[in-house]
């Protein structure tokens, strides 16, 4: 894989169609092997997703960028991650790692001041994010380090989880993506001390069921697979080397039928959020 990254003195260079330089990282086994700088030779979106296309270019990695380059990279075949900010490499990094926002279109008068770089969703608990990362909420607490009690229950009233029980407030960065996206909305203008009430749509918590995400792979071509069953979850990997968790929901002599849906993906919560504390 091939991961290019818009470049000046170290850094990602916040506007993709004035790019005057790349940094090109091949990339093996979630690991870079090698890295070289390239010349942009042309100015203007479509020139730029062509100098890319040229390069057998995988992800683009920027700062800035507008709807019409991200169209003319998708096109191309060109996965965007746009929003990063800081050290190129350290970009590059917390892509590998899962680690990086991905704002999508983001210019569409070149201005300066793109933010929403890194966060840190590597490691999720309770109930972090799935799957792509969302937009950041707008609010007073946004950005802060939040504690929080919290007591989910399901539209029955049956409870699937509860900080209250373990005695231990749940930490973290609010709108960092490591929330699924209705719970960091709902604390982003929170008080301290404040308890609220919210009802999420499966759009607002773990997405709908994919029917793409449920695929069969040949047992040939998993070794060790011989021993797994049905309804155990196991680890495969992506593209680019990172764990997904699946769940084995079928299996024959010759094929195993996993599901990478989340297991709360297509349902609606409730949760009770209490405000601990922000710093």
């Amino acid at each position: 894989m091939k991961i290019a990254v818009t470049y000046e003195n170290g850094h990602v260079f916040q506007h993709f169609g004035h790019t005057e330089q790349f940094k090109v990282y091949d990339v093996q086994d979630g690991a870079v092997t090698g890295a070289q700088i390239i010349d942009s030779n042309g100015s203007g979106h479509g020139a730029l997703a062509a100098v890319l296309a040229g390069q057998d270019i995988d992800v683009l990695i920027c700062g800035g960028i507008g709807g019409g380059a991200q169209r003319a990279l998708e096109e191309r075949g060109i996965a965007l991650c746009a929003g990063a900010e800081g050290s190129a490499d350290e970009a590059v990094a917390a892509y590998l790692r899962g680690e990086l926002v991905n704002t999508g279109a983001n210019c569409d008068h070149h201005g300066a001041g793109h933010s929403c770089g890194e966060h840190g969703c590597g490691e999720h608990q309770e109930h972090g994010c799935h799957g792509d990362c969302h937009d950041m909420p707008k609010g007073k607490n946004t950005g802060k380090k939040c504690r929080t009690h919290y007591r989910g229950t399901f539209n029955d009233g049956t409870q699937f989880d509860s900080s209250y029980d373990r005695g231990e407030p749940l930490e973290f960065i609010c709108g960092a993506g490591q929330m699924i996206p209705g719970y960091d909305a709902a604390v982003a203008d929170m008080e301290v001390g404040q308890i609220i009430d919210v009802h999420l749509t499966p759009a607002e918590a773990y997405g709908e069921l994919d029917p793409n995400a449920i695929f069969s792979v040949e047992i040939a071509r998993l070794p060790g697979a011989e021993s797994v069953s049905v309804g155990q979850q196991v680890y495969l990997q992506d593209a680019y080397g990172r764990p997904i968790p699946v769940k084995i929901v079928a299996r024959d002599d010759t094929t195993i039928t996993f599901d990478a849906n989340h297991e709360m993906a297509g349902k609606e919560l409730n949760f009770r959020i209490e405000l601990v504390s922000v710093e």
